[in-house]
């Protein structure tokens, strides 16, 4: 029954990811800016987005099969235990995945989790599930896009970099719709915390500027608890609420468009 439960998870994995593989291209990113970016879907205080993923399960995620506002607060307090001093940090521990709220409004999974990587340019070999997933992309075979550069410039800088859209790009763009006043470090956790070809396999290097590498460890940091902070013993939510909403307050308070 275990074996069963896991190639399940498996499978789920696999095909998300190759679902993501096959349609995330340069003309797909750039229609979702458009439709996201704006943040005119709704207006809702942060607690109340961390909250709604209780109804999420990351399809994409074989470590995790428990509802993802878990591991928001997991992840946080495993960051408040070594960065007490860093509230900022803490609080981009706790909202780092709400972009995933894009899915309760109708977002298929595989354009709001997982992995990210850039569009317009070669699919690293380190992207999960690299050899076979992106056959029927037709972005592969555009010689415009599938060199080493595409359309980008040798070390633009991140900023200027297409990434497959999902919850981290999502996210960094309502924070910065919204004016709140996280600071550059936590808005790259954000923005780059999925991208693991970049952080964890150092591949696209050749894209990056000064400040990008700069942001680099904090990232990495930020990692160490995104990743190992993953357990079945669930924190008391309630009782953490006071603590973490007034850090809400602090860095983006009130009612946020998303």
């Amino acid at each position: 029954m275990v074996l069963l439960r896991i190639c399940c998870l498996i499978d789920r994995v696999f095909n998300t990811y190759s679902l993501m593989h096959t349609n995330q291209t340069v003309e797909f990113v750039n229609q979702k800016h458009t439709e996201w970016n704006g943040c005119n879907h709704t207006r809702m205080g942060m607690m109340d987005a961390i909250m709604s993923l209780d109804q999420l399960v990351d399809e994409s995620d074989p470590d995790v099969d428990f509802p993802n506002s878990f591991h928001a607060f997991q992840t946080a307090e495993g960051i408040r235990q070594e960065h007490p001093d860093k509230e900022w940090f803490q609080l981009v521990g706790l909202i780092h995945d709400v972009g995933k709220i894009m899915a309760l409004w109708d977002e298929p999974q595989w354009a709001v989790v997982g992995d990210t990587f850039p569009v317009g340019c070669k699919f690293q070999n380190s992207i999960v599930f690299r050899d076979n997933t992106f056959l029927k992309n037709p972005d592969e075979n555009n010689p415009k896009y599938n060199t080493e550069f595409g359309i980008y410039e040798p070390n633009c800088g991140l900023d200027n970099v297409l990434m497959s859209w999902g919850h981290d790009e999502y996210l960094y763009r309502v924070m910065k719709f919204n004016k709140c006043p996280i600071p550059e470090e936590g808005l790259y956790m954000i923005r780059f915390h999925s991208f693991y070809p970049w952080h964890s396999h150092g591949d696209y290097m050749h894209l990056c500027n000064d400040k990008d590498l700069k942001m680099l460890p904090w990232v990495k940091e930020f990692n160490k608890f995104d990743l190992y902070t993953k357990t079945t013993d669930l924190p008391d939510v309630n009782n953490l609420k006071v603590y973490y909403q007034s850090l809400i307050d602090k860095y983006c308070p009130g009612v946020l468009q998303w």
